[in-house]
């Protein structure tokens, strides 16, 4: 604020002369002239042959409009050659800032400030470009407040030289180390900049490791992990700070940036999970953990899979009386340990000692669930098959999207449903995929009701094609989908990824799940901004994990007879009738085999392949699949009801030139329905050949818009919503050639 006030007592000599005198006789105020450069011309005069020069350089330049400040630290009787300008013009003088700047807070805030010198002239420095609640705060507070470390200290540690030379002059920078060092608890001695850094950043780390970290100090760190500025920094100091060996882990603070700390946490808890009395306690810390900021911003998430875990009860088990309500818990509840297990074998599948107790934690909930799971095995009933035919016959008209995926399991669809971005309603379901749960014979059911196994992709979608003559749709990849408008009213897409990787990479994939579960998200969120009143996410099977296994978790199994071994199932040709251990068993016919006979845990049997992940087996993660679709909300598609109106004379247009006539309802006389804003996109051979601008429709209007075939003999013509790019309509325009030339032909 000490510049406002310089720059008054300036201007109020500007409003007679063009030319004032500084006098600065101690030198402290020459910060001064830096906080009005560019306004006024400054010249230097401390010496008797700079004034006769500055003299010369000012008479020179009249008449103008120039406004000239002239800055001696001479005293006024000492002036030779510019003391006329003092009694001519105006002077400010200022021989002991202290003073000045006293008598200008006393003038303008009426309050009285006791602070040394050297502490007045370092607040008058930083009150430069703040307002009068500075020097207010100052006043109250005392010298504590001359520099706000809660701002200050960030962009310090960030780049110490850099930040104590471009911010504070010399005198500026011992204030400010001063106060560095009081808050820290320490003499003041004359350090480079970096040491001095070095030494806040080791207090706050000490402070966090050891829970009782200074609230400066604290701010400062939770500020860190918020910026996007200064945040690389923060990892170097944290990479070269050792953890005392003395450390006691449960009072370092809750905040802290020590993953090394968390995984002592982790070993503990693994050690403890038989002593139930501590598990409150412990959930508690972890829930205090997994909700903190800091920890989130460290890239620290794996307690949240770590509490569901430990917060899952397997005693509302035990209440399951048949198949079906198995599905719906595993729905509800117990697909959340999948993705909770999954993640934390992201996270941990190279140590061993930290994973395998919560492995094993969770593969007793299973087992627990798989009891009743196989006990009422025989209510199992696939509905796989035939479900696009079901999708198509269902879909009234609207617009409608399906996403085939390829072992995407109940817990992976539940984690892209979280992330789909529009208004919408969605339904949550599920099918139960057919048996053995692998791609032929799953993709198959989906595509096919004849209950015939297809190996090859193109033939089931001939095969769904040939079943709907009637019907437009179209197949193609899901990473083709883009913003453009597609012709048919079903596009079916297909989406490999997850089995691929999964196959070829077994558990080294899991890293690239989150991009897949994202890339998901995406797609159907823009499937349903283009204008698909439906989106269906569907998939073949789901996924088992294996995590760590010991020879001992491989199932040893030699059937009689000609068979073939699979991790999760075996074909045979013949019954087997004393298998050890007991197994569950299907009559298939499959080639030359005859039956089917899978595990009733998540174990995989011994094969020469390798192992991680699988499928195939008649586990609920299997075979409880997604079938989950989106709905566009009626919010975002009520409307004004907008029509083709001649589609009849569309099927026979004589010409090159034919007209489309869009008819808008009545409506019912409400805002929504008073007009819309629509377009139109024209097809040929399932391809966008041309769209129309985007017009304005009122309600009863017809409007008529001509356009040209092109060298096309039929074109298709999509009405969409401008906004919502919802399909409002839809005409076929055919060119009758034989017409044209008067049926000479």
């Amino acid at each position: 604020m000490i510049d406002i006030w310089f720059k008054n007592d300036l201007l109020n000599i500007y409003d007679r002369h063009s030319v004032a005198v500084f006098i600065d006789e101690s030198g402290d105020a020459e910060f001064l002239l830096k906080t009005n450069r560019g306004e006024f011309t400054i010249h230097q005069a401390n010496s008797v042959l700079e004034e006769l020069h500055v003299k010369y350089l000012i008479e020179k330049a009249q008449p103008s409009d120039e406004r000239f400040l002239i800055y001696t630290r001479l005293k006024k009787d000492e002036l030779q050659f510019i003391r006329e300008y003092c009694e001519t013009c105006g002077c400010l003088e200022i021989r002991y800032l202290q003073n000045y700047i006293k008598d200008k807070v006393h003038q303008t805030l009426n309050l009285n400030i006791n602070l040394t010198k050297e502490e007045l002239i370092a607040a008058a420095k930083v009150s430069v470009g703040k307002d009068r609640t500075y020097w207010i705060d100052l006043s109250h507070k005392g010298a504590a407040e001359i520099f706000d470390l809660n701002k200050e200290l960030l962009p310090f540690v960030h780049d110490p030289d850099t930040y104590s030379k471009e911010k504070y002059d010399a005198q500026l920078r011992e204030t400010f180390y001063r106060k560095v060092n009081e808050l820290l608890g320490q003499d003041y001695l004359l350090k480079p900049a970096t040491t001095l850094a070095g030494e806040v950043v080791k207090a706050m780390l000490d402070g966090l490791a050891e829970g009782n970290c200074n609230k400066t100090l604290e701010s400062a760190y939770k500020n860190w992990l918020d910026s996007v500025s200064y945040r690389g920094s923060f990892n170097e100091y944290l990479d070269s700070y050792t953890l005392s060996s003395e450390l006691d882990i449960w009072n370092v603070s809750i905040d802290h940036p020590f993953r090394k700390v968390d995984e002592r946490w982790l070993a503990e808890i693994g050690k403890n999970l038989l002593d139930k009395a501590s598990i409150p306690f412990t959930l508690a810390k972890l829930l205090q953990r997994n909700q903190s900021r800091q920890a989130k911003a460290l890239d620290i998430l794996f307690w949240n899979d770590v509490i569901a875990l430990l917060e899952f009860d397997s005693k509302d088990i035990i209440y399951l009386s048949s198949f079906s309500e198995c599905v719906e818990f595993y729905k509800k509840h117990f697909f959340k340990l999948d993705t909770a297990i999954r993640n934390l074998y992201e996270e941990f599948l190279n140590k061993k000692e930290l994973l395998e107790p919560f492995q094993e934690l969770y593969k007793e909930h299973l087992s627990v669930f798989l009891d009743k799971w196989f006990k009422y095995w025989d209510g199992y009933k696939e509905n796989q098959t035939g479900t696009l035919q079901r999708i198509i016959d269902a879909a009234g008209g609207l617009k409608t999207a399906v996403i085939v995926g390829d072992g995407i399991a109940y817990e992976i669809a539940d984690l892209v449903a979280n992330k789909v971005k529009g208004s919408v309603n969605l339904k949550r379901d599920s099918i139960l995929a057919d048996i053995p749960s692998e791609t032929e014979n799953n993709m198959s059911r989906i595509y096919m009701d004849n209950g015939v196994t297809e190996a090859d992709q193109s033939n089931r979608e001939k095969y769904l094609a040939a079943q709907n003559p009637d019907v437009t749709m179209d197949f193609i990849r899901l990473d083709e989908v883009n913003e453009e408008a597609r012709a048919g009213q079903f596009l079916i897409c297909t989406y490999k990824d997850i089995d691929d990787m999964g196959e070829k990479l077994q558990q080294k994939a899991l890293k690239y799940f989150p991009e897949t579960i994202d890339f998901f998200a995406d797609k159907i969120s823009l499937l349903l901004a283009s204008g698909y009143d439906k989106v269906y996410l569907i998939t073949d099977h789901g996924f088992v994990l294996t995590g760590l296994l010991s020879e001992a978790d491989k199932i040893t199994i030699s059937p009689k007879g000609e068979f073939e071994k699979a991790e999760r199932y075996i074909r045979t040709e013949i019954k087997q009738t004393d298998l050890t251990p007991a197994l569950i068993e299907a009559e298939k016919s499959y080639k030359q085999f005859g039956y089917l006979y899978f595990a009733k845990n998540i174990n995989p049997f011994k094969t020469p392949g390798l192992y991680g992940f699988s499928h195939g087996g008649v586990s609920p993660q299997e075979l409880v699949t997604p079938y989950f679709c989106w709905e566009r909300s009626v919010a975002a598609t009520g409307s004004l009801p907008v029509r083709i109106e001649n589609k009849t004379d569309l099927k026979d247009v004589t010409g090159e030139l034919f007209s489309i006539k869009i008819q808008a309802d009545k409506g019912a006389g409400d805002l929504l329905s008073m007009d819309r804003k629509v377009y139109m996109v024209f097809f040929a051979n399932k391809k966008q050949v041309n769209r129309s601008d985007i017009f304005i429709i009122q309600r009863g209007e017809q409007i008529t818009k001509e356009y040209m075939f092109d060298g096309y003999p039929e074109i298709e013509v999509h009405l969409l919503d401008a906004a919502t790019k919802q399909q409002l309509d839809r005409a076929v325009a055919k060119q009758n050639k034989d017409r044209d030339l008067g049926g000479l032909l």
